[in-house]
């Protein structure tokens, strides 16, 4: 399987990013509906002594699908297990991940849909009947053998839900989508995220924070870091608005939290393409951006916030667009 080696800062930022995680439900914030529905299922869970059902997340990066599989761990008082889609190369990797789980763990399998397919066919007896049924010895010498497994909550988490098949779709028990966030909750965790890391902040400067993350909380936490470093450089031990406002300047992230990223976006889409509608493929080509990266992250904030449109022909600026970078 793939190995990661972390550089310091790597680490460090690991570090962070774990100490902001909240540990139980009643700690995160946001996705009312949906932790309301996992709260029932695994109490449930508990009363009947079993484990829970396996837990499909989906949503946009940076929403706390992560966060709420390490929180279904914690509230099951269990193990939690992780990998990636895309590290589960052989029936190998895959059969030492489940063989070292114990009941009533939880493994979790983020970006599950760039999981091979014949690794995906191993995992629905997995899933179905916590059996594994693997081949090994060469060709000619193979044979079959079946492995009993414990119990176990699989929690997979994706980007893309279109991109997983409809047979390991229908496996999961609980299939929960994590939208957006409220400017309101995302100051919530600025707050939060002030008080963990013991630096504080106006709360108009925290609503200004909220208002240019993306409605995406991994989003308001890396800013609130950054502008945290300006402070701190500056002598300062509070984060001002103003501060904030000129912090952000610098980071290039404008009024509608749009970045360099997505003006590059926007200008090659209305000034090279005449508005649209082009493909998506032809935009990458352009600014020198991968197709997932636009697709995953850039987009999908730009038609929730009315700057462009998804037509059969291709992407089409609206008038919004075209204001907006006027005004720039």
């Amino acid at each position: 399987m793939e190995t990661r080696i972390l550089t310091g800062e790597e680490l460090k930022n690991e570090i962070t990013e774990e100490s902001l995680r909240p540990k139980l439900i009643k700690e995160y914030i946001g996705q009312v509906e949906v932790k309301e529905n996992i709260r029932v299922f695994i109490e449930a869970a508990k009363i009947r002594g079993e484990s829970l059902d396996h837990v499909l997340l989906y949503g946009p990066p940076g929403l706390g699908k992560t966060t709420l599989a390490h929180i279904i761990a914690n509230e099951l008082d269990t193990n939690i297990k992780t990998t990636t889609g895309p590290s589960l190369e052989k029936s190998g990797d895959l059969a030492a991940v489940l063989s070292n789980l114990e009941p009533g763990d939880v493994l979790f399998i983020d970006e599950i849909h760039r999981i091979p397919k014949f690794i995906e066919e191993l995992l629905y007896p997995a899933m179905e009947d916590f059996q594994l049924d693997i081949i090994i010895g060469s060709e000619g010498s193979s044979k079959s053998i079946k492995i009993e497994l414990p119990p176990f909550t699989l929690v997979g988490a994706t980007t893309r839900a279109g991109d997983i098949t409809a047979p390991l779709r229908d496996r999961f028990g609980i299939v929960s989508k994590l939208n957006y966030y409220s400017n309101r909750e995302l100051e919530e965790i600025i707050l939060r995220t002030s008080r963990v890391l013991s630096m504080d902040i106006e709360p108009k400067a925290a609503a200004e924070l909220a208002k240019r993350s993306r409605k995406t909380p991994r989003i308001a936490n890396r800013l609130f870091k950054r502008v945290r470093d300006f402070t701190q450089v500056n002598g300062e031990s509070l984060i001002t608005l103003d501060i904030t406002n000129e912090s952000l300047k610098k980071l290039k992230v404008d009024k509608h939290g749009l970045d360099q990223i997505d003006i590059e976006y926007l200008d090659s889409l209305i000034n090279k393409f005449n508005g649209g509608p082009v493909g998506v493929e032809t935009i990458c080509s352009s600014i020198g951006e991968e197709v997932s990266t636009l697709e995953d992250v850039v987009e999908p904030y730009l038609m929730q916030e009315g700057f462009i449109k998804r037509t059969q022909r291709g992407r089409v600026a609206t008038d919004k667009a075209i204001n907006h970078l006027k005004e720039k």
